[in-house]
């Protein structure tokens, strides 16, 4: 992009202010969102979900370790894949320390579609002690919209804990998911901003955090996603 005009401080003051009026419209209208988002009808889980865990096999409800809430990064890794999708990745990246997640009565895990004996392996090289557990042999994918006739998409699901029930409250795909990628909220503060003009695809540029230097790496344009799901944003 073109250098942006050199002015004053005064001048660079100014053009701040106008820009804090925009970003406060914003804010308002993200918290707007927000409480559209919490007073959408949930859907109670009948079904009993039962996933691979190193060391045991919990249900959705033990998922749960006794919170309210539950978050569910629903993480694109197919069986056969050797290594994780380079986006769920970065998003994982950026979960930070469950300690803030918990002390709002919140749990949070990442479900794959892999088997727990691939996705062990790729947790140790990328360095997470995130829970993970394996969808494997479920219908958990398909019926959070995940896996679909055109492969796996990104998302993240929430539910709700009332006793031993089991409800869910919201899930979010594609875009959606965005406001949870630190790095792209911290670029969004630079004038270069994510600078993927030019890129086929947006996410062309995403590596895991260990392949940056890797003249060989390659982003998860390969087809691994595979288009647009009916609830992206």
């Amino acid at each position: 992009m073109a250098m942006p005009p050199v002015v004053t401080r005064e001048e660079w003051l100014a053009a701040r202010k106008e820009l804090l009026e925009r970003e406060k419209e914003l804010t308002r209208f993200r918290d707007e969102v927000g409480v559209l988002r919490r007073s959408m009808p949930v859907v109670k889980v009948e079904k009993e979900y039962v996933f691979e865990a190193p060391g045991g096999n919990p249900t959705l409800l033990d998922l749960f370790a006794g919170r309210r809430q539950l978050i569910v990064r629903h993480f694109m890794f197919e069986p056969a894949w050797e290594q994780g999708c380079p986006g769920c990745s970065m998003q994982a990246d950026s979960v930070g320390h469950l300690s803030h997640l918990h002390a709002r009565d919140t749990s949070f895990v990442m479900v794959a579609l892999a088997p727990i004996a691939r996705i062990e392996p790729f947790r140790e090289r990328m360095g997470w002690d995130i829970p993970w557990v394996s969808s494997y042999g479920t219908e958990f994918n398909r019926d959070f919209h995940v896996t679909t006739d055109r492969g796996e998409i990104p998302g993240v699901s929430t539910f709700l804990r009332e006793g031993d029930e089991v409800f869910h409250t919201n899930s979010v795909f594609d875009r959606g998911g965005e406001a949870t990628l630190s790095p792209y909220n911290y670029l969004e503060m630079t004038v270069l901003g994510r600078q993927e003009e030019g890129l086929e695809h947006p996410w062309d540029w995403w590596r895991h955090h260990d392949r940056y230097e890797d003249a060989n790496a390659v982003g998860p344009g390969q087809n691994w996603w595979n288009g647009q799901d009916k609830f992206s944003s």
